[in-house]
């Protein structure tokens, strides 16, 4: 029978305190991770120890994360320990060159990324369809994939590049300024929309006729190339639509990480293959529980749920009290360690931080939610829509006084489950200068 009450649970050690989380995910096949910034260590290490668990005692086939799917995909190819494929994480990740690089190029996913390769080289070994997989599911990297297509049929099909060569040149005069072609696209009734569709039909009808690719990715490096042409259209739109509104941009966006997710869980078996997202709240969390609703924006939280049904979904979001992240002032300036104040009253981060359990306390806190259909009345109080905060790469810690940084939230429907971690440490970025045998905080799981 479901749950239908408020559980909370303490939230300390990663190997038995998960333990109602992992029951409530059951024999779903969907596990979204959220978390509440992209500069905030213990979401980090948190998912992490949620990772580890649904590989190893659940069998999930791989993971996915709001990142660019050919800077992943390189270290895809790292965690299932294919040729040329780098000397460690820290070497594959430090090479992350766009703008926030923080969110990938840290630390805590260099622990990961080494934890997933020892895994696959033990586990699965030789079978590199079995090995568990680490994949980008966003769309902003047009150029990056216009140069991995070109890359492999130049490699693979050389006489049949015609159709790339038109898209690429189609792109050239921009010098590969997204924000130029937006604006052109908008007043001048011409885009390179027909020479990426074009290039994405000629790329599939090639990966279809046989079986070459990469001497040792088989059948991943067809699958790659097609992605990077299906990346390169969905950009080309993304970056269109950016001059009519951010709802606009932002729904080609997620329904582009949706599309991305189920063509994985194709790639991996699909009645077979697990999944694990790894993205913010605002595309974790079901956007009709939000203010986004309002605004028309879809989320892949959303659409997950409606395309692969409720009972195969589980939506886990993360907040925290107050600590410090990593962020920037301004889009495209320098990374910087900010002070998080502490959530503003009234908000559902500051309600946790103060109330719910006494048992459990002020601390660290595992919610597990009940269907919104089920609730009981005593548990009423989660059908209300208050603020829950979001971070974003752009952060300005004064605005917090003004509620600038909160998505009003209904908890209950909008996740699953939710962990609270009371106080925060920013996260280890590769690219921010520090002592390499920096130890990390204390405040991380016991149980790593």
């Amino acid at each position: 029978m479901k749950n239908t009450i408020i559980t909370t649970h303490k939230l300390e050690n990663s190997d038995v305190d998960l333990d109602p989380l992992l029951e409530r995910i059951g024999d779903a096949r969907y596990v979204l991770l959220g978390e509440a910034s992209h500069g905030t260590s213990e979401f980090y290490r948190w998912r992490a120890e949620i990772t580890k668990r649904l590989i190893t005692e659940k069998g999930f086939s791989f993971i996915t994360v709001e990142g660019d799917w050919p800077d992943c995909y390189r270290v895809n190819r790292y965690a299932k320990g294919m040729t040329n494929s780098g000397s460690s994480a820290y070497e594959v990740l430090h090479a992350f060159s766009r703008w926030p690089t923080w969110m990938w190029a840290n630390r805590e996913i260099v622990d990961l990324i080494e934890w997933l390769r020892s895994y696959n080289s033990k586990q699965i070994k030789d079978d590199q369809d079995k090995k568990v997989g680490f994949y980008g599911l966003d769309v902003y990297s047009l150029w990056e994939s216009l140069d991995a297509v070109m890359q492999y049929l130049r490699k693979n099909y050389p006489d049949t590049m015609k159709s790339a060569i038109e898209a690429y040149t189609c792109f050239e005069p921009y010098s590969r300024d997204v924000e130029e072609y937006a604006r052109a696209t908008a007043f001048i009734p011409e885009s390179c929309e027909d020479e990426v569709a074009n290039m994405l039909i000629e790329v599939r009808r090639k990966a279809g006729e046989d079986g070459r690719g990469f001497k040792d990715d088989g059948r991943e490096a067809r699958f790659n190339a097609e992605q990077n042409a299906v990346v390169a259209k969905n950009a080309e739109l993304y970056y269109r639509t950016m001059m009519h509104g951010d709802a606009a941009s932002w729904n080609v966006r997620d329904h582009h990480m949706m599309n991305t997710l189920e063509r994985l869980m194709k790639f991996h078996g699909s009645k077979e293959a697990k999944s694990i997202v790894w993205a913010h709240n605002t595309h974790i969390g079901d956007a009709r529980a939000t203010d986004m609703a309002r605004a028309k924006m879809v989320n892949l939280g959303q659409l997950a749920r409606e395309q692969a049904g409720r009972n195969n979904v589980v939506l886990v979001g993360f907040g925290t009290y107050k600590g410090s992240v990593i962020a920037a002032k301004e889009w495209g300036e320098p990374m910087e360690k900010m002070p998080v104040p502490p959530a503003v009253s009234g908000s559902w981060d500051s309600f946790l931080h103060n109330n719910l359990d006494s048992n459990v306390g002020q601390n660290n806190k595992l919610l597990i939610l009940p269907d919104i259909d089920t609730i009981e009345k005593a548990d009423s109080f989660f059908l209300e829509s208050r603020g829950q905060r979001a971070i974003g790469v752009v952060y300005n810690p004064s605005y917090e006084r003004y509620g600038n940084n909160y998505v009003e939230t209904v908890m209950s429907a909008r996740y699953d489950a939710f962990l609270f971690i009371d106080e925060t440490n920013a996260l280890h970025p590769l690219h921010m200068p520090a002592s390499p045998d920096e130890e990390l905080p204390e405040t991380f799981p016991t149980g790593l």
